[in-house]
């Protein structure tokens, strides 16, 4: 079975020229190209598509959507990692529904307003299983006192270090650094610095996170908005810096 491109960009509520650009650009090449010039696409070519709509509404770009493509082949399994962020998602954007409903519902009725009503849903508890999976129950609940036991403030000044790391990162890998200078591996020290805030790890552990945010596409979506290709630098750096300063 395929579909004309025409059926394509309406189910999937983009433009027809949207995908002629992802065929032009080696994102998306169509099953074929019939006699009149059209393109048709198969089920590979529409499952393909999925993964690249689903990248995209993660913020990447499309090369950083092209490297995730190209490192992650077993498409099933990408799916699977994908479908499971989904669905914590979705639980926990049903939890903000409902505790806003019910701030609303209660303050139209003048009614009094419990914390654990209104605050439900906006915590990270959705990622324990996975934190505890990859590094462990003491480093997910280290991380969780550290993050609770700072002030609002001090926990948007952390965030917004975060992103300047990202940011420098970025911007050095797209001026083509190497890993392994200085200016980078400063950098990733001062990452590794922040890092530590929550949870220190060992030479291993800090090479698996850069693993880990290469595979993720939540995490390449942070790092890959500044630079293409930028996850896979950062990822690099912190191997060079983990083999040469931690145990």
């Amino acid at each position: 079975m395929e579909w004309s491109i025409q059926d394509i960009a309406r189910l999937a509520g983009t433009t027809s020229r949207t995908l002629r650009h992802y065929d032009d650009v080696g994102l998306l090449k169509p099953s074929r190209i019939g006699s009149n010039g059209y393109r048709y696409y198969d089920q590979a070519a529409l499952v393909r598509l999925q993964r690249i709509l689903l990248l995209r509404e993660l913020g990447l770009g499309l090369p950083a959507i092209a490297e995730v493509l190209e490192g992650q082949k077993d498409t099933a399994k990408a799916l699977q990692t994908h479908l499971t962020w989904l669905r914590r998602e979705q639980q926990r954007l049903a939890r903000q529904i409902t505790s806003v409903e019910t701030t609303i519902r209660k303050l139209n009725g003048g009614e009094q307003i419990m914390a654990e009503e209104i605050l439900d849903g906006f915590d990270n508890s959705q990622y324990e299983e996975e934190v505890v999976q990859r590094w462990g129950r003491d480093a997910y609940d280290k991380s969780q006192r550290q993050w609770t036991a700072l002030s609002k403030d001090k926990q948007r000044d952390m965030m917004a270090e975060q992103e300047r790391l990202a940011q420098a990162l970025a911007e050095a890998s797209a001026r083509g650094e190497d890993v392994a200078s200085d200016e980078v591996q400063e950098l990733v020290r001062q990452h590794h610095t922040w890092v530590s805030f929550f949870w220190v790890p060992n030479r291993e552990a800090y090479i698996n996170l850069g693993e880990m945010y290469v595979a993720d596409p939540r995490f390449t979506a942070v790092y890959d908005k500044h630079a293409p290709g930028a996850t896979r630098f950062i990822r690099d750096a912190m191997r060079v810096f983990a083999e040469k300063n931690l145990e």
